[in-house]
């Protein structure tokens, strides 16, 4: 339900953009869209039930942009400089392990979040491996 308000609130927003402006390039795209659309679409990625929602409304931006909308939708985000919703997901959860692991975060990992692996001699001199425990079926 969250994710269906967030995609419509951005749909309209991107309607209003749509209607204010007759063409748009790469550059404004990036300062309009970053501004005005993006935050709605990612304040419902903490309950991602129903990523494809969430991803139309931003393959449709992306049509908007002069020159790009017969193109594929992987072809205009790389030629804007942008990633899919999942890839931007993933990446921010990546720099917060890192956070969390360096200590730029006060947060106490061991009893809460992470397990460091303890044989170091097959990490290369990086302290910093995760033990994944592996899993039975019994």
């Amino acid at each position: 339900m969250q994710c269906i308000q967030s995609a419509k609130k951005a749909q309209s927003v991107l309607g209003m953009v749509r209607r204010h402006f007759k063409e748009i390039d790469k550059d404004d795209f990036k300062i309009i869209y970053n501004t005005y659309v993006r935050p709605h679409l990612e304040y419902c990625e903490q309950a991602w039930k129903d990523k494809t929602c969430l991803e139309k409304v931003q393959r449709r931006a992306t049509k908007i942009v002069k020159g790009l909308k017969k193109l594929p939708y992987e072809t205009r985000l790389k030629r804007l400089g942008i990633y899919t919703l999942e890839r931007r997901r993933l990446r921010g959860d990546l720099i917060e392990t890192f956070k969390i692991l360096t200590g730029k975060e006060r947060i106490d990992f061991f009893k809460k979040f992470f397990e460091l692996a303890y044989a170091t001699s097959w990490l290369r001199g990086h302290s910093l491996k995760l033990y994944k425990p592996r899993c039975h079926t019994t």
